[in-house]
């Protein structure tokens, strides 16, 4: 298991742990299979997301000694331990610690399965 602490995920993105040639996720999810044969979809869980959509702030310009705000961010519905179904073609595959995992954007995830008895 990687330590996510090091991790820092930007934006709207999300780190995935993805599963490999699924019939039926362990949520209880099935694929077609004409979806598994083009690959064209593929689930995993949630490892890490971003903080969401920056805000855009007012600009300031005539008062510069004021000090800068932090970004407020709309946030991402993705959760540590959601199981992801998403669009394969969006997805960048990265190695950490010798682990395999994907990034993907939010508006390439098609559904989220959140089994809330298994976060408790």
């Amino acid at each position: 298991m990687i330590n996510t602490e090091k991790i820092i995920i930007v934006g709207d993105r999300i780190l995935i742990r993805p599963e490999e040639n699924i019939n039926k996720t362990n949520s209880g999810l099935y694929l077609p299979p004409g979806v598994q044969e083009k690959e064209k979809v593929q689930g995993g869980y949630v490892i890490k997301s971003g903080p969401g959509y920056p805000i855009g702030m007012p600009v300031d310009d005539d008062e510069p000694w004021r000090e800068k705000k932090n970004t407020k961010y709309i946030p991402l519905q993705a959760r540590e331990g959601d199981f992801a179904l998403f669009l394969r073609k969006d997805a960048i595959e990265v190695e950490i610690e010798n682990e395999k995992f994907v990034i993907v954007s939010q508006a390439a995830i098609l559904i989220l399965y959140r089994d809330e008895d298994l976060l408790t």
